[in-house]
């Protein structure tokens, strides 16, 4: 792997809230190097999105420091594409008007990334479909329009947040499948967001798991499994062996929490 192009330190966030204060993070570490494709894993309301809004710009963190490709986050950035829980295509503008709105947003010459845009429609197999309206397109597609769009400005770092979260079982496989063929062929740096731990052993390098609320460190699993991905690979021994470890450590951990009467209901209104 290259050069850190993700250095989080200690960051914490506590959201303000009428029924008081929500600490939704606490002191939590991680370090992504260039190229690499980590996975984010804990229990539900952990904090997972609030760490990766956090480093977006979007909801900055209460403490700590994070940087992104060596500075400190502050807004949106260019060369950081952001992939959400949902496709977010806006319903009156077709797919290939979808994905050119950042790009119209940049004030950038639309012109100078056709050819960019048709390759990476070709690749995610979204060919003919370029006039379609998002009513017109299915979950799995709308998804992978949204992927483009992320990539169509060649951002140097995707976050993605649970993006398959909300598909069926087998779509979902196929695009944790397609995402990984696009992460070999555009190297890209990937922090992914998932609640399945079977979807992060697959995809990543490194899965980082955090506590229950306040997430923090618990700890982090070197994903041993050979690249590229064998066929099969998620029906071997092997793999079954590492997400019960993942699991069993979450578990462990919610388990420890109820013991010395530090859980806290994970359930809350602002981003988790």
């Amino acid at each position: 792997m290259g050069n850190t192009v993700i250095d989080i330190q200690g960051v914490s966030k506590i959201y303000a809230s009428a029924r008081g204060p929500v600490h939704a993070i606490d002191n939590f570490s991680m370090k992504v190097d260039e190229g690499d494709f980590v996975a984010i894993v804990g229990p539900s309301g952990c904090g997972k999105t609030t760490l990766l809004w956090g480093l977006t710009g979007l909801h900055p963190f209460s403490g700590g420091t994070a940087l992104m490709l060596g500075e400190p986050v502050g807004k949106p950035r260019r060369d950081i594409g952001i992939i959400f829980q949902q496709s977010n295509l806006l319903p009156w503008r077709n797919l290939i008007q979808n994905i050119t709105f950042p790009l119209e947003i940049m004030k950038e010459p639309l012109s100078q990334y056709r050819e960019r845009i048709q390759e990476l429609i070709d690749g995610v197999e979204l060919s003919g479909f370029e006039n379609h309206y998002p009513r017109e397109l299915s979950g799995g597609m709308q998804q992978r329009a949204s992927i483009v769009r992320a990539l169509s400005f060649d951002p140097k770092i995707l976050l993605m947040d649970e993006p398959f979260g909300a598909l069926d079982a087998y779509t979902r496989d196929e695009m944790d499948t397609l995402l990984l063929g696009i992460w070999k062929k555009t190297k890209k740096t990937i922090a992914f967001v998932t609640h399945r731990i079977e979807e992060a052993v697959y995809l990543a390098n490194t899965v980082y798991v955090m506590t229950p609320r306040p997430g923090t460190n618990s700890e982090v699993f070197q994903i041993d499994l050979p690249r590229p991905r064998p066929e099969g690979i998620t029906m071997e021994d092997r793999y079954f062996k590492i997400v019960a470890e993942i699991k069993r450590k979450i578990v462990l951990d919610v388990e420890k929490q109820k013991e010395d009467g530090t859980y806290k209901s994970q359930a809350y209104s602002t981003v988790t």
